[in-house]
């Protein structure tokens, strides 16, 4: 047996294996109708917790974000930026937080030589590369990348790894964790992009959020440390710069598909943990929601 068949059937069998006898579930939206029809926005709230997220929507304070459905609860790909942003690139979002089976996740996109018996799912986007944004663009998107956290900030040789895999990145220190004004800084800077780009083509866009990472405290007043109260005020800074960046697109672009996650959450102390990076729950457990606008 050839070294090509034995790999194509260890790829097979275990997919065999998961779905038999399972009953294929109706996809929330159609990406083979989205793809090649409307920009797609993929919006990640960098670090929010999926507790925070439900709190403030509850209590009316991201009115923005609530006109779009509510925040399903869900797990985190990894348990901080760089592990979490190599798998939803490679169409592996945030999958369902009940999920006991791979199977059971929505593949909105689906790197269609991967495995899972190579069979694109019903209602996914079914893409050549490695990468969403490498697929996209062999099906004439424009990529973009805004970054925020030092991830996507160019200066160093991780740095950029993440916007080297989009046709254009952007990055620049008004959009870092310590300016209280990134998200502001960072919206002002895509509209004035997106008046100028060209509108026959469809634009793919990543935007990294990250007023919500640390430090966070200023968005609290008269705080000096980080905390959850904090974290939840920069969710509301947030949520009301989201509402200028929907509103100027949909008028500037149309109808648009957006996907808004957080890559990981965050501990403030809970059991002795700090930050992420760490399989803490609050760490492990996210908010999620795709919509159109």
């Amino acid at each position: 047996m050839s070294e090509d068949i034995v790999r194509s059937t260890a790829q097979e069998v275990p997919f065999r294996l998961f779905t038999s006898g399972r009953k294929e579930q109706k996809p929330s939206v159609d990406m083979t109708q989205v793809v090649g029809t409307s920009d797609i926005l993929f919006i990640c709230l960098d670090t929010l917790r999926y507790d925070v997220a439900v709190q403030e929507e509850a209590s009316g304070n991201t009115p923005v974000l609530n006109q779009y459905g509510l925040w399903q609860k869900r797990q985190a790909p990894g348990n901080f930026t760089y592990p979490s942003h190599h798998a939803m690139f490679a169409g592996f979002l945030p999958c369902p937080f009940e999920a006991k089976n791979v199977t059971d996740r929505e593949l909105l996109f689906f790197p269609k030589a991967i495995g899972l018996g190579n069979k694109t799912p019903k209602g996914a986007y079914g893409f050549s590369g490695s990468t969403i944004m490498e697929g996209l663009e062999k099906d004439g998107y424009d990529t973009w990348c805004v970054g925020g956290v030092a991830f996507f900030d160019k200066r160093s040789d991780l740095g950029k790894v993440f916007p080297s895999y989009f046709q254009k990145s952007y990055w620049n220190p008004s959009f870092g964790c310590p300016v209280k004004n990134s998200t502001k800084n960072q919206v002002d800077f895509i509209l004035k992009k997106v008046a100028e780009a060209n509108s026959e083509q469809h634009i793919f866009m990543y935007l990294n959020v990250d007023a919500i990472h640390y430090p966070n405290y200023f968005y609290l007043e008269g705080a000096s440390a980080d905390s959850l109260q904090s974290h939840a005020a920069a969710l509301r800074y947030v949520d009301g710069e989201l509402g200028r960046l929907f509103a100027e697109w949909k008028k500037l672009r149309g109808d648009t598909f957006v996907i808004c996650c957080s890559d990981h959450g965050t501990c403030y102390g809970e059991d002795g943990c700090q930050f992420h990076g760490v399989n803490h729950p609050v760490v492990n457990t996210i908010p999620y929601k795709h919509f159109f606008i």
